[in-house]
């Protein structure tokens, strides 16, 4: 296998999505493609499953080992050829004709792609040797699965006119956003394509171009600097509670709750379609055609869904875009959001969909990269770190803190703090950054502003015009 590329140093990964504007005949071609990429998954899917089958079978017979039909190799390089040979049996209509042809081959190439890393996941949960929560054989993908698929060569652009992108196979097509961004950088040579997602969300078609971008990991000289030291305690009342280990408070932003705002409207408008003739008839429990009122309705609920979630995008990006830039180090906790809401039942729903409203997972990949963009430092506390059991004045920790305790009282009679528990937890959070910075120092590691942004993926880079080269995909 050949070696794989790696992120030159002063690059960084970074996506740039435009909601697509197409035709009709481009809408079909799109669906087409997705429709393709799907058809690709669970075909190579079955025969995994088949190789699988046909081999406990015989071993159930007694036959040995040496003997038993030889497995299926789960490669990405060997589904993709698996694929090539069947296609010309299983892809085709009833007349004879095939229809693989209409549709790129890049869209059948990701798909056996995607299938051989879920393979690759599931064999290593099942050995061990993966870690995290266990993984599941993958499944079959029906045609209400998410609609997607991607291209890593061929002609992939944004048009010098801003607002039009060029795909292989599906042409030149209009977007509703201007490109100029990300075309002022390629005609630079300060970005280069290496991938293009296409997926169907929320009533629009979208591209994602996945770029490897030049940038200068220094912060905006216009931005001033509010601390060196910062701890940053996260919360679904008050989003960030950000303090100084001298125990300053110097940013405090409450939770805005995107989807809480917006319920009622969308509770609203489920009960409408509730009425309507959707496509499941209760009487006779069978899947019918949905009426027009009913798809009309689902247009406007997925609407609202999309205000939600660009609201909530946009509140992340500025929020960790501020605290990147204006804080040398940030002191965090290690939070386990899905474990957070995995447990407590109808009791505690309400805290569940807060958390979730909050975005507490996001706001924490986002911040991740951005340090790294303006040259900051994250230092995360230990998952079981007591930030908030742990007196900000004495030292002395809580045995319990109801979360229904918003006050801090030092159980400690010579100590005796009375403080906000969100800005206890802060102060804490930023003396531990403050200890770690030291320690590193001390230990005579670098300066953090003379070492550059390290790579962040392996792959391949495509051709300085701007479009993916033939060879981006790695062997």
């Amino acid at each position: 296998m050949a070696a794989k590329f790696e992120v030159p140093q002063g690059w960084v990964l970074q996506a740039y999505q435009y909601a697509l504007d197409p035709t009709g005949p481009q809408t079909s071609m799109l669906e087409s493609h997705a429709g393709g990429a799907r058809f690709a998954y669970n075909t190579m899917l079955r025969a995994v499953k088949a190789n699988l089958g046909q081999r406990e079978a015989e071993k159930s017979y007694g036959i040995a080992s040496a003997d038993l039909t030889p497995s299926m190799s789960w490669s990405f390089q060997s589904l993709r050829n698996g694929f090539n040979r069947l296609k010309h049996q299983v892809a085709v209509r009833e007349d004879g004709t095939p229809w693989w042809e209409e549709n790129s081959k890049e869209a059948y190439a990701n798909a056996c792609k995607n299938l051989a890393a879920a393979l690759k996941n599931w064999d290593e949960s099942r050995r061990g040797t993966r870690k995290g929560q266990r993984v599941g054989f993958p499944s079959f993908k029906s045609k209400r699965s998410a609609r997607k698929f991607a291209f890593t060569t061929g002609t992939i652009r944004a048009e010098a006119n801003r607002h039009h992108v060029t795909l292989p196979k599906l042409g030149t097509m209009r977007v509703h956003e201007s490109t100029r961004k990300l075309a002022r950088r390629l005609e630079a040579g300060t970005a280069r394509i290496l991938k293009a997602t296409v997926r169907f969300e929320r009533g629009h078609w979208l591209v994602s171009f996945t770029c490897v971008v030049a940038r200068a990991a220094q912060r905006p000289a216009h931005v001033k600097r509010l601390a060196p030291v910062v701890g940053v305690d996260l919360g679904v009342k008050d989003l960030v509670v950000a303090a100084t280990p001298d125990g300053r408070e110097v940013l405090r932003v409450q939770a805005r709750k995107e989807f809480k705002r917006a319920s009622r409207k969308l509770r609203a408008l489920q009960r409408k379609a509730a009425r309507q003739a959707g496509p499941w008839d209760a009487v006779t429990e069978s899947r019918r055609e949905p009426s027009n009122a009913w798809l009309r309705t689902q247009q406007v609920i997925a609407k609202q869904q999309v205000r939600v979630a660009n609201q909530r995008r946009d509140r992340l990006h500025k929020l960790t875009t501020l605290l990147a830039q204006s804080f040398d180090v940030i002191g965090t906790e290690t939070l386990a959001v899905k474990n957070m809401m995995a447990s407590g039942g109808a009791r505690k729903k309400g805290l569940n969909r807060s958390i979730a409203d909050a975005g507490l997972g996001e706001f924490s990949r986002q911040l991740d990269y951005k340090t790294t963009w303006y040259r900051s430092k994250r230092v995360q506390a230990d998952r079981w770190y007591p930030s908030s059991k742990t007196c900000s004045g004495c030292g002395s920790v809580k045995a319990k803190l109801a979360l229904s305790e918003r006050v801090y009282v030092c159980d400690n009679a010579e100590c005796g703090l009375v403080i906000d528990r969100d800005l206890n937890a802060a102060i804490n959070l930023a003396r531990l950054a403050r200890a770690e910075q030291s320690a590193c120092f001390d230990s005579g590691g670098a300066d953090r502003k003379s070492t550059a942004p390290a790579a962040l993926v392996a792959v391949k880079p495509e051709s300085s015009n701007g479009s993916a080269s033939p060879k981006s995909e790695a062997a």
